[in-house]
């Protein structure tokens, strides 16, 4: 059996608190994106391993007992102990600590998978609260409907908002952002605007208003970044900004709009939806 994960843009990034276990509270729209990686996973009553994990595609960093796709599965096993021994192939297309949320997406695609391929009758809800015990963000990918989060990002609410009339490009400039590093260099603040309230209104309107409070910090860090989300801007997007914590950049642009990304695609990772 087969799913195709997904990746996500984070559509405004505030941090409003650090919390007394040592997390932040954040809010942010996040908002699905048709690339994908690939994941298969079939039966095989002749190991005697409980899974047998591979991968192909962009490299998958850490052990393979570290990737969420077999901490999905162990998660399982732990309440389905007759679950039966699989063999998991996962293609990776979507880079790694990127800001896209790609781990996320395989650990939640992986408990969707597991839960169609052996009938285990798990809700959405129960889904929700398996994907959430594999991290902050990966809630969302059960649900993989545009939304409003708060708390962590496990706090989940739908949101209208549909940019099919856009194009979007992503670029990843292939620079690694750990999560603590970029924590590290944010000043948690209250907005004086919600998110949810600015990103209902028109894409033209986002530009100054709609912001990821990492990237100032970052560009600090890495000032190659703001001159990305410069060149983007100068290419004609709406609207720009990173995607979570970088250090991956879009752009959406008007649908007819011709798009000029050699000098992107000579460098970085580029991919244009829409």
């Amino acid at each position: 059996m087969v799913n195709f994960p997904n990746a996500k843009i984070n559509l405004g990034l505030n941090i409003t608190r650090k919390r007394e276990d040592g997390y932040h509270d954040i809010e942010t729209v996040f908002y699905p994106l048709p690339i994908h990686d690939a994941l298969e996973v079939i039966t095989d009553h002749n190991t005697g391993e409980n899974v047998l994990f591979s991968s192909t595609g962009l490299p998958v960093q850490g052990s393979p007992e570290s990737n969420l796709c077999m901490q999905a599965y162990m998660l399982l096993k732990k309440d389905f102990p007759k679950l039966a021994s699989v063999k998991m192939h996962l293609h990776k297309t979507i880079p790694m600590g990127a800001g896209l949320g790609g781990g996320s997406a395989d650990g939640a695609f992986t408990l969707q998978l597991l839960n169609k391929k052996f009938d285990l009758k798990l809700s959405k809800e129960q889904l929700i609260n398996y994907a959430l015990k594999l991290g902050s963000d990966c809630p969302f990918f059960i649900i993989n409907k545009p939304c409003f989060a708060t708390g962590r990002g496990e706090e989940l609410e739908e949101i209208n908002i549909n940019l099919s009339a856009y194009k979007i490009v992503i670029v990843n400039p292939a620079i690694h952002i750990s999560t603590k590093t970029a924590f590290e260099h944010v000043i948690p603040v209250i907005p004086h605007f919600s998110i949810k309230d600015i990103a209902i209104q028109p894409v033209q309107s986002w530009k100054g208003r709609l912001v990821n409070d990492f990237e100032q910090p970052l560009f600090n860090l890495y000032p190659e970044l703001q001159t990305l989300k410069d060149q983007l801007y100068n290419t004609g997007a709406l609207y720009a900004a990173m995607s979570g914590s970088g250090s991956t950049f879009y752009g959406i642009f008007e649908k007819n709009a011709v798009i000029q990304t050699g000098d992107f695609k000579n460098r970085y990772f580029v991919r244009i939806v829409g």
